[in-house]
């Protein structure tokens, strides 16, 4: 077996029973003096490899959040200060890389020093949105299980971090790129989850372009939680789900359940299994690409291309009618 058909079963494994692993870091004191040994985390799928700060080469006109540029075994990628992002002061220096792979982009996080690799289950995840407000953390893990005295990991919004240092890789959505509007029948909406407020902003444009309703949730276990009243509802009135619901257009890293679980969780549903599920998520790379399909999706859309998820939505739905 290849290294990429062990990753696919190795995370498949992990995301059949609603789990993922957790790589754990420090940035140094926290904004305000707070705490130095604050844990932050990302999920261990964007991550390539950990290695120690190797020579960087300052690059002219770069943002103040990148250090500048190294070459990593023949691929340049950008180094950017994740301590300085977060508003943390690295006491002890920057000391490790965190080569990252998602959004079909390559980058490196310079940070203090790496804690650990944790495997939790999504259950163990809350949105920090009405928490701390922060818009560069999506989340907090209970890394000690659900317990009142677990200690906490931060999750970083990564993709809402690509935004604030090169913002101009990231512009605002651009509806004449997301084409033609989309039919659906009426009284029919998209159902989109997503626990990035970036993400969902962004989503909300694009369908708001496509001429779709839709009805947004934050994470897979609110949108599992509306596709299951509108079952109850459509099978006391004698009617379909798919007649209220045309697609599911999810994220895979949400609190609580993440879009694995309810992409399965779909297709074992007797009342659900025909609504189409378009995965739309950082996670990229090859292994990542694969599972996906494993889940039982329809599509899979890389964050964020507004023309590729015009496209692809178009087409999903299409086909869908015609089934």
């Amino acid at each position: 077996m290849d290294t990429n058909s062990r990753l696919v079963d190795e995370r498949a494994n992990l995301t059949s029973t609603n789990r993922f692993e957790l790589l754990l870091f420090r940035l140094g004191a926290a904004p305000g003096g707070g705490d130095p040994h604050e844990l932050y985390g990302i999920n261990i799928f964007k991550i390539r490899e950990i290695m120690q700060m190797p020579p960087v080469t300052p690059i002219a006109g770069s943002s103040e959040f990148v250090l500048g540029a190294v070459d990593i075994r023949g691929q340049i990628m950008p180094v950017i200060n994740l301590s300085k992002v977060m508003g943390c002061d690295p006491t002890r220096g920057l000391n490790l890389l965190l080569v990252t792979e998602f959004a079909r982009s390559v980058q490196a996080f310079a940070v203090e020093e790496v804690d650990d690799i944790v495997r939790l289950e999504w259950n163990q995840v809350l949105s920090a949105e009405l928490a701390i407000g922060g818009s560069s953390v999506t989340s907090l893990a209970r890394i000690d299980g659900n317990t009142a005295d677990s200690r906490l990991a931060q999750v970083v919004d990564v993709e809402q971090v690509l935004r604030d240092v090169f913002p101009s890789q990231h512009p605002d959505v651009d509806p004449e790129e997301l084409g033609t509007v989309v039919k659906i029948p009426p009284g029919s909406k998209v159902l989109a989850a997503d626990d990035s407020g970036f993400a969902r902003k962004m989503i909300e444009e694009s369908l708001q372009a496509l001429g779709l309703d839709f009805i947004m949730t934050k994470t897979g276990q609110e949108a599992w939680s509306v596709l299951q009243d509108i079952s109850r509802d459509a099978q006391k009135q004698g009617g379909r789900v798919r007649d209220k619901i045309a697609l599911v257009l999810t994220d895979l890293e949400m609190p609580e359940m993440d879009g694995f679980m309810l992409t399965r969780r779909i297709r074992a549903d007797l009342q659900l299994r025909d609504i189409p599920v378009v995965i739309h998520s950082s996670l990229t790379g090859t292994a990542n690409e694969a599972l996906v399909k494993s889940a039982g999706a329809s599509a899979y859309i890389p964050k964020f291309s507004p023309g590729e998820l015009g496209e692809v939505l178009r087409k999903t739905l299409a086909e869908n009618r015609a089934g």
